[in-house]
């Protein structure tokens, strides 16, 4: 019985406790039905993460046989078609099925314990967050087992490419299984990213004013407001080439007067924020680590935080750098080559201030502070040749090339990767309790760094000399060959580091001869650090006054009187709300009402197309019932009585 894990002052407090479980038996299911019924934010951020490293290994897979496939000139490992669906799942998965929810899974764990709240604002709606995003991912990974296979379109599906005149395949469903998988996961994040916001703003502790914020809070709510904004245009986007190649509408079907430009901008409008919203929780992650690691406070709080805050709506100013060859003119290509110059200061800064947090530190080399530092390195280098392609000529002539795969891998691996990785060393052990092997950390941060920087530098040759993009062969007598060997050599290397790493992280939970981490082992300073690893189901027995930024450290090392207060024990205990179905049964009905949509073509016996919408509308009822279950719940909850001392 769940009761074991229980904290109680006494024994008549016991019973009591005793009583509530018994009427309420289902708020502590065990196995399966917990983690289904579950809306702690612990566990869903467990939960988001552990699917995002599965994605993380598949999109892994998809990478290593695209390199494999260029290893030599005129390679048959792939055929061309095989090749572009590889290409365009390994960039949708990469984007959307593993950056985004890595981050979502620090969000979702770390964000409310370092605001001081029990719980995020609307938990069940974070549920359901995370049942979209399980049925988004799936949705896009059905593809493979119908008519034409995964979508062979690009991760950003240019038309006329998605259009179906030119489908390779009659009847290829692969671009509809994209389309719908991303607005599923579209709504996953709109979803999280208003309970976030609510969150934050709504329910930090007495004292926790916006300046005290942790950093990663602070990118947690700009990120937030990026998601909610941008979305919209690709979701308007994703609708109008639904409606295009199912219904016979000429959004982008340029043959019938349609404007394929329209659907770059409006996926750009999107897709450059989109960057912002894959970096700026990596950027969070690292200015946590630093300050830790160098024994030192942040340098420039505030400047971070109004620089990623800069750096974060600049993005929505610059989408059409992307699009400096398709002639949008002189005045418009200048303004966005000036803007994209400028979105380079508010970067500096934050990287100039990190450099200031460690300038005479007491400098520790453990392995989330390696990864950090790897972060720094790599988004530089990425950041250098993204500051050259503000330059439109020099943009014109690295255009679809390797150079430019180079430039958005050192900003997205180098960057967003590592500093992810950095924030899995620096929490897991207040998530799974234990400390990590620091030894085989380092072994996984050298395995990245050396992998990566031969899978990666190499291509900023390759571009130079005039490898195209996008291709899966190249002909003999380029001159491609050795750098493209020395490429495929270190991913492979890198795929090991990155395997090894996962396999660490999941261990952690259950290798029992991990040493215990204790409240805080890093002597970390902000207030997640304050509490038992793992962290209690209620997260604070009772809530905390908060008096600096700092909190941990200001109790370790700052006077007594500043941080004596605490609001006391209530004689009813902690309030916890209940476990739910609701959420799931909503998130499969959206799942169902998305493939009924998908199938809704069928050829009949003559040859001639017809349109069912049972199975839609099976999911729209299924929808339905879940949010009649979600109305009906009530308030709920009940209550557990915590130790006095476990703050």
């Amino acid at each position: 019985m769940a009761t074991e894990s229980i904290d109680y002052v006494s024994p008549e407090t016991k019973t009591k406790i005793e009583d509530q479980i018994l009427l309420r038996p289902g708020q502590h299911a065990s196995g399966i039905i917990d983690w289904l019924t579950t809306i702690d934010h612990k566990k869903i951020g467990l939960m988001y993460g552990l699917a995002a490293l599965f994605f993380l290994i598949v999109g892994g897979a998809q990478a290593l046989l695209i390199r494999s496939q260029l290893w030599d000139h005129n390679m048959e490992v792939l055929t061309n078609r095989q090749y572009n669906q590889m290409f365009t799942m390994h960039g949708t998965t990469m984007v959307f099925l593993v950056i985004m929810p890595l981050s979502a899974a620090f969000f979702n764990f770390i964000m409310p314990l370092q605001i001081g709240a029990r719980d995020v604002a609307f938990p069940r709606m974070n549920t359901l967050s995370l049942w979209c995003f399980m049925g988004g991912g799936i949705i896009l990974n059905l593809s493979w087992f119908f008519t034409g296979g995964s979508p062979a379109i690009g991760w950003f599906g240019y038309a006329p490419l998605t259009d179906t005149r030119f489908a390779e395949v009659v009847g290829d469903m692969g671009p509809d299984f994209w389309i719908f998988s991303l607005q599923v996961l579209g709504i996953a994040s709109l979803l999280a990213s208003f309970n976030f916001i609510t969150t934050i703003i709504n329910m930090r502790a007495p004292g926790m004013t916006m300046m005290r914020l942790p950093v990663f809070t602070w990118m947690t709510l700009i990120v937030s407001f990026l998601l909610i904004l941008a979305l919209p245009a690709i979701a308007i986007a994703l609708a109008e080439l639904m409606f295009d190649r199912n219904y016979g509408t000429n959004f982008f079907d340029f043959l019938e007067g349609g404007k394929p430009h329209l659907w770059q901008h409006l996926f750009w409008i999107f897709g450059h924020p989109e960057v912002y919203i894959l970096i700026l929780p990596a950027m969070g992650i690292v200015s946590e680590v630093i300050p830790v690691f160098s024994r030192k406070p942040l340098f420039g709080y505030g400047l971070i935080v109004f620089s990623g805050a800069i750096i974060g709506f600049m993005g929505f100013a610059v989408w059409s750098h992307h699009m400096f060859t398709t002639g949008m003119g002189i005045v418009a290509t200048s303004a966005f080559s000036i803007l994209t110059m400028l979105i380079a200061i508010p970067t500096g800064v934050k990287i100039f201030n990190w450099i200031g947090t460690m300038w005479e530190g007491r400098i520790r080399f453990d392995t989330p502070m390696l990864f950090a530092l790897g972060f720094i390195t790599m988004f530089m280098i990425g950041g250098f040749t993204g500051i050259m392609h503000s330059s439109v000529p020099i943009d014109a002539q690295h255009q679809d090339t390797y150079f430019v795969v180079a430039h958005f891998h050192y900003v997205l691996i180098g960057g967003a990767l590592f500093g992810l990785y950095s924030g899995f060393y620096y929490w897991l052990p207040k998530m799974s309790g234990r400390l990590l092997n620091d030894k085989l950390g380092k072994l996984v941060f050298s395995m990245m760094f050396i992998g990566f920087n031969l899978t990666f530098f190499p291509m900023h040759y390759l571009g130079m000399i005039g490898q195209p993009r996008r291709t899966h062969s190249y002909n003999e007598g380029h001159g491609f060959e050795t750098w493209n060997q020395i490429a495929t050599i270190g991913a492979f290397i890198l795929g090991v580091g990155v395997l090894i790493g996962i396999y660490q992280f999941v261990s952690a939970f259950f290798n029992k001869k991990l040493k215990p981490a204790g409240k805080n082992p890093w002597d970390a300073r902000t207030l997640e650090w304050t509490l038992s690893s793992p962290v209690k189901e209620y997260n604070f027995a009772r809530t905390p006054i908060i008096k600096g930024k700092d909190q941990a450290w200001e109790n370790k090392y700052g006077e007594r009187e500043m941080h004596s207060e605490k609001e006391p024990l209530d004689d009813h205990g902690v309030h916890m709300p209940d476990r739910s179905w609701s959420p799931l049964i909503t998130a499969v009905g959206i799942f169902v009402l998305a493939l009924g949509l998908l199938f809704s073509r069928t050829v009949n016996e003559l040859g001639e197309l017809d349109r069912s919408y049972n199975m839609a509308i099976a999911g729209g009822g299924v929808f339905i019932l879940g949010v009649i279950m979600w109305a009906l719940e009530g308030p709920g909850g009940y209550h557990l009585f915590p130790k006095e001392e476990e703050e």
